[in-house]
């Protein structure tokens, strides 16, 4: 047989979160990599899927969703965000966040287009925007607070920026965007054809009296925008993967076409499940003082070690600086830490292209307490 040669994602392989959870599972090690609650859900919203599956509603959904559930969508929103989008005509239900993006990013770049990514970045971004035939344009964040100099994207726009893609709150660096940024972006795009594509997976998961600034609350950036958001973040229920995209209906119109290609619908029962308990908002905001209860318990179990800690205003990870317990590269010291001491993490240089070392690693505390003390007993001890 002729072998095939040639591959579109020549430099891509297994995920880095594939790849540490798996170490992690083999040495027994305490898993704070990848992204998922050790916790249950709620058992209501248990129920209440099964009451749905045992009520029939098993077949194929609508393509662009159950439209009881994008109808309760659309409440949430304007409770949230003061502003009412079309159920019908501009939100779809989507198998995860991350099909969500991919929609996005293959309905909306063409050959030869750019598009601009801010490193950090979550891993499927660039794939993504290659498969589509675009070429990524990368604008470096650092620690320890990751701000986007504005000045600089300016720089790197051209004619061809056809998306610019950001992350708020951001995984993993734990910064969200602000006012400012918001109305510093408005200004950048101002008489261009450029989208905005905002992932805000995260966006219950906000700390310190900080206030979510969805692209939704800004109608001229909306215009041109893609919100992405998760249900599996928001519910303890990442398994379900279970997303959705609100934008104008131009986009939605060309995220559709891809979309009905690629999953064609989504779980039906959960997502008649989700509708009727979207109508209970206690969970969702309940949700920034129960994750930083989390989070400031994990700090506080790290007083007095080695460990630094980088601020994080959001997400349920935060990001370690270990410069002063090792000199390895990242991948090598977060192999190490799994290997030999039983507490696995995600190295920060895997969120850039060019696997910038910043001797950062990334740690989830969407854990129970008791997951957290196991690993908090030996990151001490290093």
């Amino acid at each position: 047989m002729e072998k095939i040669s040639g591959s579109k994602l020549p430099g891509t392989g297994t995920s880095i979160f594939a790849v540490m959870s798996g170490l992690a599972a083999r040495e027994g090690a305490v898993n704070l990599s990848q992204g998922f609650p050790d916790f249950d859900i709620d058992p209501r919203l248990i129920d209440l899927v099964h009451h749905y599956m045992k009520a029939g509603y098993n077949q194929y959904a609508p393509m662009p969703g159950v439209p009881a559930l994008r109808k309760a969508i659309a409440a949430k929103i304007r409770l949230l965000y003061g502003f009412l989008p079309d159920a019908d005509d501009e939100i779809t239900v989507t198998a995860g966040a991350t099909q969500a993006l991919f929609n996005t990013i293959m309905a909306l770049v063409d050959h030869g287009d750019e598009v601009i990514v801010f490193e950090p970045a979550y891993d499927s971004y660039v794939p993504a925007i290659r498969l589509a035939g675009g070429t990524p344009v990368f604008v470096k964040l650092t620690k320890p607070d990751f701000r986007i100099d504005w000045e600089k994207v300016r720089n790197l726009m051209s004619d061809r920026t056809r998306m610019i893609i950001l992350n708020t709150p951001n995984n993993p660096g734990g910064y969200i965007l602000d006012e400012t940024d918001w109305r510093n972006l408005e200004q950048l795009v101002e008489g261009t054809d450029t989208v905005i594509l905002s992932d805000e997976v995260y966006e219950h998961i906000i700390f310190d009296g900080l206030k979510h600034e969805s692209i939704l609350r800004y109608p001229g950036l909306y215009a041109r925008g893609v919100a992405v958001f998760s249900f599996g973040k928001t519910f303890h229920a990442t398994g379900w993967k279970t997303g959705y995209t609100v934008a104008p209906p131009h986009l939605t119109d060309e995220i559709r076409k891809v979309h009905q290609f690629n999953v064609f619908s989504v779980n039906t029962p959960v997502q008649y499940a989700l509708a009727e308990y979207l109508s209970e908002p206690a969970h969702y905001r309940n949700l920034e003082k129960f994750y930083q209860e989390k989070r400031d318990y994990f700090i506080d179990g790290l007083r007095g070690s080695r460990w630094k800690v980088i601020p994080t205003h959001g997400t349920y990870f935060i990001g370690l600086d270990y410069s002063d317990i090792s000199d390895l590269p990242e991948f090598d010291f977060a192999v190490k830490l799994t290997r030999d001491y039983k507490v696995a993490s995600i190295p920060f240089s895997s969120f850039y292209h060019d696997g910038h070392n910043q001797n950062l690693l990334r740690f989830c505390f969407a854990k129970k307490t008791e997951t957290l003390d196991a690993a908090l007993r030996i990151l001490r001890q290093l």
